[in-house]
């Protein structure tokens, strides 16, 4: 279990992600939630609800690079969100980490966080889940794979499809019905689905196939 493994598709690496452990100093998460995202018209996997929709700039441009690296950007001018790199050198795509459950350093994390409500309020969210693990701006360009990293990113063996649970991406307002949002409905710590209000009406779903609904709105695999 390498890098090699999140050089796919932007929805396998998402999944590849899914019960992964990231760590960043004294604190450790085992990822439970996560979304997709592609690159430019001219890649495999156009999305306009990426940073890297229309193309290369200083701000993403490690998305376009290897696999495993560490794409951190603000949310709002003041959430820290954490994203993997993904899919081959040259081709741009990641995966937002969205939730975590906090498995080593719960005292630091509490303190990072002292208003969540539990445990599994610490990283639900990609906001509040770069503020428990105490990434910054800095931090971008990170490699997640080097051992001497001092954030890093370790696969663990992959979840069996029949537990991962699948949607839409939360808040976007292009692409919006995009099932590329993951998660592990079995987590408390995955967040709720929240739709842009920027974002066309969902079309109606068509005559032919039901759709296993769970508790956060999506699809079970």
């Amino acid at each position: 279990m390498s890098v090699d493994d999140l050089v796919v598709e932007p929805p396998a690496a998402a999944r590849r992600l899914l019960g992964a452990t990231l760590r960043s100093g004294p604190v450790a998460v085992r990822i439970v939630e996560v979304e997709a995202y592609g690159g430019d018209p001219a890649g495999p996997w156009p999305d306009p609800a990426s940073h890297s929709g229309r193309g290369r700039t200083a701000r993403n441009a490690v998305m376009f690079g290897p696999a495993g690296f560490l794409y951190v950007y603000l949310s709002y001018g003041m959430h820290t969100c954490i994203n993997v790199t993904s899919g081959p050198d040259g081709t741009a795509s990641a995966v937002l980490v969205r939730a975590g459950e906090v498995i080593d350093g719960l005292g630091v994390a509490r303190g990072r966080r002292p208003a969540a409500r539990s445990d599994a309020d610490l990283g639900r969210g990609p906001g509040n889940l770069g503020t428990v693990l105490g990434i910054t701006l800095d931090d971008y360009g990170t490699p997640l794979f080097d051992p001497s990293s001092p954030i890093r990113l370790e696969l663990n063996g992959a979840i069996d499809p029949a537990q991962i649970a699948s949607g839409p991406r939360v808040g976007v307002s292009t692409a919006a019905d995009r099932p590329w949002r993951f998660w592990l409905p079995s987590s408390p710590a995955v967040s709720t689905y929240r739709r842009s209000p920027r974002a066309p009406l969902a079309a109606a779903p068509g005559a032919g196939g039901r759709v296993r609904r769970n508790s956060r709105g999506g699809a079970m695999n």
